[in-house]
This record gives structure tokens, sequence and C-alpha cells, in this order.
């Protein structure tokens, strides 16, 4: 029996990290994403989003 390492170089085991994770910044935390629209085309514009984000039940 052969208590030699193996020849194979292996890749290192990912480092176990014991931060807390309520101390960072989600993508959650901020107000990027939450339907924030920056063009203003008037009256065509808020209709089409008022038909895109419409409930399906209020045909």
């Amino acid at each position: 029996m052969s208590t030699a390492p193996d020849s194979e170089p292996r890749e290192p085991k990912p480092a176990l990290v014991f931060d807390d994770p309520l101390d960072q910044q989600s993508s959650d935390d901020t107000d990027r994403g939450w339907g924030e629209r920056t063009d203003s085309g008037g009256g065509a514009a808020d209709l089409r989003r008022f038909l895109d984000e419409k409930p399906p039940h209020h045909l």
C-alpha cells in the first residue's frame, strides 16, 4: 500500500466565509429595479405602462 500523494494537482477547496451576510448590501437594498422608468413620453407612455402592468383579471 502506497502513501504517496496523488500525482494530479487537486483544485483548492472554496474557503468558508463566516462574515455576517446582513452587514453586506444586497440588490434588494437599493431602489434599482423597482419599476422606475426614466422616459417621460407623456400620455402615450402612461397608457403603455398601464397596459403593461395591468393585472390579467382586469380585461
